[in-house]
């Protein structure tokens, strides 16, 4: 089982939180931390952080995260 760093910023509309959550868990990538902070500033957007484990390739996960309207940057890193 390999654990993946995921970093992404979405735009703060209204479910974008739990799309970028359902779309991970849905594509076989199981949670184990979530951080999400408010944008600083006026910047209207959410950084979220997880921690994920799966057996499938991290680019899999980047490429559908990406797909998703709110989803302004993906970055899917292994962890050490």
């Amino acid at each position: 089982m390999q654990r993946y760093r995921v970093e992404l910023t979405l735009r703060k509309a209204e479910g974008a939180l739990m799309r970028a959550l359902g779309t991970t868990e849905r594509r076989g990538f199981r949670s184990i931390a979530v951080d999400a902070e408010s944008g600083a500033g006026a910047a209207d957007c959410w950084h979220l952080k997880l921690s994920v484990e799966s057996e499938r390739p991290a680019a899999l996960l980047q490429t559908q995260l990406e797909k998703l309207y709110d989803c302004l940057t993906v970055e899917v890193q292994p962890c050490r």
